[in-house]
């Protein structure tokens, strides 16, 4: 049994988090880890009236990642680019996960995000 399942208040703050994005930014299926982890890219990249090419969509999904993963010290923000797109250092690799701890990890790291912004209580 994974923490998630045992931690009723995670699972009440990402329920509550996929409802209010998916509302807000899906026509009908509720949005997944990658889906919410684009979104994090595109807001941390600003550009949020932009139509993004495939390549892009890549690279704002590893945003939306080194993004929720830099408080915990695997990665720390280095410049933003010409084009304005933020690059991060890898601090520390991620210690090896079974898919789980892995999944954990991320939703804790993306509640934790949008606690501190103030989208979800």
């Amino acid at each position: 049994m994974n923490k998630e399942v045992r931690d009723p208040k995670l699972k009440e703050r990402w329920t509550q988090l996929i409802t209010q994005l998916t509302e807000k930014f899906s026509d009908a299926e509720a949005l997944d880890v990658e889906g919410v982890l684009y979104l994090i890219g595109v807001q941390e990249l600003g550009k949020l009236d932009q139509r993004f090419k495939k390549d892009d969509n890549v690279n704002l999904i590893h945003i939306g990642i080194c993004t929720v993963l830099e408080p915990y010290g695997f990665y720390r923000f280095d410049f933003i680019d010409e084009e304005g797109w933020p690059h991060f250092n890898l601090v520390e690799s991620l210690p090896p996960l079974k898919p789980g701890e892995q999944s954990l990890l991320i939703k804790t790291a993306i509640v934790e995000y949008f606690l501190k912004r103030g989208y979800i209580s």
